[in-house]
């Protein structure tokens, strides 16, 4: 027999994780007219959300992405006046450096893809460019691919900046609730299970992240999930020389000098992650290659140490995009999880594309290539 929900366990949508991107949807759902719970089995921003580098960044983005991620760019320019918050948003080029003409001739190869695409963001960048935003850098380095208005932001703030103004909205958070059983009922309503009680609705928005697959394979649907424990590593500071959020062809590298002197380096280097325990534990030798690699780069690298390192929880895919969109088997489930290290940026953009979605039937954003189905052919309309 299926337990009845609580009047205050009811609403027009549950939401399972409160992260980012669970966050952000409970905001955009709220702004729809939608009553909203948020469900979280920690605490809002716990995991990959909390834990990233904080990158805003276009640079890159798959091309299934480029939508998503200039809407999300739209509303970052105006995050402080939206969210009552600046996030600690901070406009900085994202600059890939290219050490030879092989990585430079890539990155015109991209360019020139991107353009035909109707994209302009993306740009060459001559080395004495380059060394206009970054004072000092290795001779090696001849150029690169950038976009001049992308930036970074404090994760945790942002998160929980976006849990307040979705709170004034009247969407309801309950975290430290685990999500044990998610079942339809024969009327309709989606009823999810926890340690407090059945909360039930019409529909039902899973960013669980890393624990998703779980859920959605249990309703038939898996997704094969990679457990992802990318590290990050800050060093003590330095006189400023950085003015840009950096990578470089050929390694894994995430680089930014703070505002404090600090210099926040990541880039996708893997701990080792343990969903069970809620853990990722740091591996040093990689550390020790993505400190390397900086020092090689950046020449002042040489008088920093590291003070403090850690390593965080996020589910990865075997093609590096998310899964967002419609459930092909179950009306009223929708899916956005698995963005694989770089969700962060996205997520305003994001939350506002799926409630879009939940709320109207429609969204201009082509989500075909993010479906849940491209991992099963056992896939079947509702």
């Amino acid at each position: 027999m299926i337990a009845l929900s609580q009047p205050s366990h009811r609403a027009d949508i549950v939401v399972i994780g409160g992260g980012i991107h669970g966050c952000s949807a409970a905001l955009y759902l709220a702004q729809h007219g939608m009553s909203v719970i948020v469900l979280e089995k920690d605490s809002v921003g716990r995991h990959a959300s909390g834990v990233n580098a904080g990158g805003v960044r276009r640079l890159g983005r798959h091309l299934a992405e480029v939508p998503i991620s200039l809407r999300s760019m739209q509303i970052w320019h105006g995050v402080a006046d939206f969210l009552g918050d600046d996030c600690g948003f901070q406009v900085a080029p994202q600059i890939k450096l290219a050490r030879s003409e092989a990585d430079l001739e890539q990155m015109r190869a991209r360019v020139a893809e991107m353009h035909a695409h109707g994209y302009t963001h993306e740009v060459i960048v001559g080395g004495n460019e380059v060394r206009e935003h970054i004072h000092s850098l290795s001779d090696e380095v001849i150029g690169g691919i950038a976009c001049l208005e992308d930036g970074f932001a404090q994760p945790y703030q942002t998160t929980f900046a976006i849990q307040r103004k979705a709170k004034s909205l009247g969407a309801r958070f309950h975290e430290g609730v685990r999500a044990e059983q998610v079942l339809r009922d024969p009327g309709g309503d989606w009823r999810v299970t926890t340690p407090e009680g059945t909360f039930s609705a019409p529909k039902l928005l899973l960013t669980g992240g890393l624990w998703s697959g779980q859920i959605s394979a249990s309703l038939g649907e898996p997704a094969p999930i990679i457990p992802f424990a990318p590290m990050m590593l800050v060093t003590t500071r330095l006189r400023p020389f950085c003015h840009a959020v950096v990578g470089a062809a050929g390694v894994p590298l995430s680089f930014k000098q703070m505002q404090n002197g600090t210099v926040v380096i990541g880039g996708g280097r893997p701990g080792l992650p343990d969903a069970a325990t809620n853990r990722a534990e740091t591996i040093f030798h990689p550390l020790r290659l993505s400190a390397q690699v900086c020092a090689a780069l950046f020449p002042i690298m040489a008088e920093t140490s590291i003070v403090r390192t850690w390593a965080g929880l996020e589910a990865r895919m075997p093609d590096d995009i998310p899964v967002v969109g419609p459930s092909l088997r179950h009306e009223g489930l929708y899916y956005a999880f698995g963005f694989s290290g770089h969700g962060f940026q996205l997520g305003l953009g994001m939350g506002a594309t799926m409630a879009d979605l939940i709320a109207t039937g429609s969204t201009y954003i082509d989500l075909a290539p993010f479906s849940i189905g491209r991992f099963s052919a056992d896939t079947r309309s509702p």
